[in-house]
């Protein structure tokens, strides 16, 4: 148990972590990204939908 342990934290020293900015810009990338793909998928469920709704009313 000790062995795995002490080679978790050699690995975990040879990660190169990501800066704050760095970090910051990757989150608001994948935020980003994902409002954009959530606002294709809404329009697109929306635009299902009044399809269907004149498919149905006619």
């Amino acid at each position: 148990m000790f062995q795995f342990l002490s080679e978790v934290k050699s690995e975990l020293a040879k990660v190169v972590w990501p800066t704050k900015a760095e970090t910051f810009r990757y989150s608001l990338t994948v935020i980003l990204f994902s409002l954009g793909i959530a606002f294709v998928l809404g329009a697109f469920d929306y635009g299902l939908l009044k399809v269907f709704e004149a498919i149905i009313n006619r």
